[in-house]
């Protein structure tokens, strides 16, 4: 076993976790979905059919950007740093739609998804200093984030009984 674990690129174990990660926001009651569906949404979101494919695209790049920190200095403590930070990123955005939906909060929701793009910020700046490109690719999050964040809050005005 450890011969395996050794031979995998570290592309593949970053893509991994972030997939296994990713599979996290899936956890959700046929209930709790029923009760989102049902909610009132801004005039303008006109393109939440998009919205599984948008998060694709940053989990991407997030998982791109973890890879080129990790090739930069691979298995020091100052990396293995990093790859925690970029997981507790993950963590932070995967658990935005399971404590929604379980909540059945809105307000929750907002607080999350405003905590992620802070975390996202935070972690943008840092591997600054490590690579442009790292950086450059956390810029999907921190463009998509907000957008989320400010259409769970405008939810949260018009479905006031359900903030």
């Amino acid at each position: 076993m450890d011969d395996f674990l050794a031979s995998l690129e570290p592309w593949m174990g970053i893509g991994a976790t972030t997939f296994l990660v990713a599979m996290g926001a899936n956890v959700l009651r046929p209930r709790d979905i029923k009760w989102f569906r049902q909610l009132r949404r801004p005039r303008w979101l006109t393109f939440e059919k998009l919205i599984p494919l948008i998060w694709t695209i940053v989990f991407v790049c997030g998982a791109w950007s973890a890879y080129i920190v990790w090739k930069h200095d691979p298995g020091t403590s100052q990396t293995w740093a990093w790859m925690a930070f970029y997981l507790l990123l993950e963590i932070v955005t995967v658990t935005f739609s399971p404590a929604l939906l379980w909540s059945r909060s809105l307000k929750l929701g907002t607080f999350i998804g405003g905590t992620g793009f802070v975390i996202a910020l935070i972690l943008a700046i840092a591997v600054l200093s490590v690579s442009v490109w790292a950086s450059l690719l956390l810029l999907p999050y921190l463009l998509w984030s907000p957008i989320g964040t400010y259409t769970t809050w405008k939810m949260k005005q018009l479905n006031p009984g359900d903030a």
